[in-house]
């Protein structure tokens, strides 16, 4: 047999039919929901007379639109509000698990996901949100769909998609202390830019990525829509099996041992061929901040932001307009730069390992003055995790306050908007202009390099502060 690679063993899989010179009819085995990219979807099965075809396949929760404040008040924002009314009316009509406001496993939808054991090594999984690329850190197809294809998953149970090409990105050697996944990632986008990998499903490999943790894999993928890619995914092995085991919906008992004797299987034979590959090395990883208006826009924290010899020609008039809505200049350096908000949180880094990092580099230290700091954990496990483990006290005694779960400042569709020209680091995953609310400026970085922001109230190298 011709060797495969992970995405050829996990997509062919579920192809139910081949369009010749088109899409393939794509088998979904999870798909995920919340209140911005459902209402027209289930509006749309309505009007032709549907009903969903598997609802049991369909898990929901509301993200993007709650509060992280008083979440037992009545929600004030008409939109928000009605919004989640009606995923809660459209979920209990049709028989859809839902994770509503205040449920005890509420959180962002790919956080809950995981944690739940939903997320399972050779799955096809689909949610109307790009960010769905993080549940290919389970070695599962993964990726975000528009409103008109959650339509068609809901009636079908399956998508017409492309098959996307291959790329493998293989990160050889040992991380540097300080230096965690969302550099690893960061770094990686700053190399490919934000167009890097369009038309491809990324693979990521080596001992850099083999030795990251589940979560720290998470954030790893989910950032590959950043550059461009359909979505990204790693090989699983015993770290994956070590977290799903006993999770609420992964397999039992002898169903559990013949999953793993399947997802063993999961892995690029040796020959496979990629359409691309590249290549980098752990060790020219250092602490990683965004400067720009692109997530590709990024810099080792000692280094400086690019001089106009250093871009090319074609591109320097939209560099400096991103610097200038930014008030950087050409040629600057990042460490020592006020910063006025610091967000931990989102999809990318609200999970528990993300507070513990945090509340390591804080404990025993106090908050600037001058820094508003929002950490907002990515689900009610992970805000009940923190309570238990003693971080919200540890969090509290610096000045922090821990707010409750939801998607929040990271595209600031809820109340938590960073003011027009404040400087805001944050965990999360885009800084175009505006995602943090309008006139906000965003640096993208680690939950490491946040919490220094904090402490100093300037941009500061986290390993100096260890």
């Amino acid at each position: 047999m011709e060797p495969k690679t992970l995405f050829d063993k996990v997509w062919d899989a579920h192809v139910v039919e081949k369009i010749e010179g088109g899409p393939s009819v794509l088998y979904i085995d999870k798909h995920l929901i919340h209140e911005v990219t459902s209402p027209q979807a289930f509006a749309g099965l309505e009007s032709r007379g549907l009903k969903v075809f598997r609802p049991e396949k369909t898990v929901a929760t509301p993200d993007h639109n709650i509060p992280t404040v008083n979440q037992h008040l009545k929600i004030e924002d008409e939109l928000s509000r009605n919004q989640i009314e009606t995923l809660t009316a459209n979920c209990k009509k049709n028989d859809i698990t839902l994770y509503g406001l205040n449920h005890p496993k509420n959180g962002i939808v790919h956080v809950v996901g995981p944690e739940l054991g939903h997320t399972q090594p050779g799955m096809t999984m689909v949610c109307g949100d790009s960010h769905t690329s993080t549940h290919g850190a389970f070695g599962a197809v993964a990726f975000g769909i528009g409103t008109s294809e959650v339509e068609m998953v809901l009636a079908t149970q399956c998508i017409l998609q492309p098959k996307p090409k291959r790329m493998r990105i293989t990160i050889d050697g040992e991380l540097q202390k300080g230096v965690t996944a969302k550099d690893l990632t960061l770094y990686v986008i700053a190399q490919l830019g934000t167009g890097g990998a369009t038309g491809y499903f990324v693979e990521y490999a080596g001992s850099a990525v083999r030795n990251l943790t589940m979560e720290g894999r998470m954030t790893v993928c989910n950032m590959s829509i950043e550059m461009g890619a359909r979505g990204g995914m790693i090989a699983p092995d015993e770290t994956t099996f070590e977290y799903v085991k006993g999770r609420e919906f992964a397999p039992k008992g002898e169903d559990w041992d013949n999953a793993v004797a399947k997802w063993k299987e999961l892995k690029t034979d040796d020959g496979a061929v990629f359409d691309k590959e590249y290549t980098y090395k752990a060790e020219d990883i250092e602490p990683m901040l965004t400067y720009g208006t692109n997530p590709g826009m990024g810099t080792g924290i000692s280094g400086n932001i690019p001089r106009a010899e250093e871009v090319e020609a074609s591109e320097l008039p939209t560099f400096k307009k991103s610097l200038e809505y930014m008030g950087f200049g050409l040629g600057d350096k990042l460490i020592g730069k006020k910063v006025d908000y610091v967000f931990v949180g989102s999809c990318t880094n609200g999970r528990i390992e993300d507070l513990r990092m945090l509340a390591s580099l804080v404990k025993g230290k106090k908050k600037a003055d001058s820094v508003t700091a929002w950490i907002v954990p990515g689900s009610k496990q992970v805000e009940k995790q923190a309570q238990e483990e003693g971080l919200v006290e540890v969090l509290e005694e610096a000045g922090f306050e821990l707010r409750q779960p939801g998607c929040s400042a990271c595209l600031a569709m809820n109340d938590d908007k960073i003011p027009a020209g404040k400087y805001s680091v944050s965990t999360s995953n885009r800084n175009f202009e505006g995602r943090q609310g309008p006139g906000s400026r965003t640096l993208l970085a680690s939950p490491l390099t946040a919490a220094a922001a904090a402490v100093t109230g300037v941009i500061t190298d986290p390993r100096e502060l260890f």
